[in-house]
């Protein structure tokens, strides 16, 4: 009897692999007979699921956004959780964290100078955007309430330092354990509510505060 594959199992296995291969040795040198050989396959069974190197990488950035939104579903609801809990699921807190992290940088790197790659990038962003959303709907409650600008200034404040908090950790990560790097979040996260409770307060947004430290580039 034939063996049943799994075909999506496989695809996502092949895009595991670009991930830890692009955070181990950049996105130049992550080609796709490197991807095959740690994968275990031929190049002609990557080829089967996927046309390009292009190809590869855009599964590899699905498959984080959604191992990133299984971690978050599959935290317990309850009075502890925080919404410094969820956002630190986008830090390097740890090893597999930090290979997302490691290849979000890789491939940074590549998008100035690829017009496909920008369009891709442009989709992540907005997909962490949702998700930062979500987050603070669901843990600020005065968020539904707070003007449309407020809110965006929110949201992008909070981009703008894990943009800038990312590369800085897995660079340095002597210098970033995760007591620093949570920390750092929940300073933050303090500075931007009570910016926005006194931009409400007064009537009109002012500028917002300035992070310490300013993870995708805004597309």
């Amino acid at each position: 009897m034939p063996k049943i594959v799994d075909h999506a199992a496989r695809r996502d296995e092949i895009a595991l692999v670009a991930c830890r291969v692009v955070a181990q040795v950049g996105f130049e040198q992550a080609t796709v007979v490197r991807i095959a050989r740690e994968a275990g396959y031929t190049t002609g069974m990557i080829a089967h699921y996927f046309d390009s190197k292009q190809e590869i990488i855009l599964a590899a950035l699905r498959l984080i956004l959604k191992r990133m939104e299984e971690r978050l579903a599959s935290r317990p609801a309850g009075a502890s959780e925080t919404l410094l809990d969820l956002l630190a699921e986008t830090l390097p807190l740890d090893e597999q964290r930090t290979t997302e992290c490691a290849f979000w940088i890789g491939f940074w790197a590549q998008v100035p100078t690829d017009k496909r790659l920008k369009r891709i990038n442009a989709w992540v962003h907005r997909e962490y955007m949702r998700l930062y959303e979500r987050c603070l709907a669901t843990h600020w409650p005065e968020w539904p309430s707070w003007p449309a600008e407020v809110r965006e200034q929110v949201l992008g404040a909070i981009a703008t330092f894990l943009n800038g908090l990312t590369p800085s950790a897995v660079l340095n990560p002597s210098e970033w354990p995760a007591e620093r790097l949570l920390g750092q979040l929940g300073l933050q996260l303090s500075l931007w509510r009570a910016w926005a409770a006194g931009a409400v307060a007064g009537g009109a947004p002012q500028p917002a505060p300035r992070a310490t430290r300013s993870r995708t580039p805004a597309g």
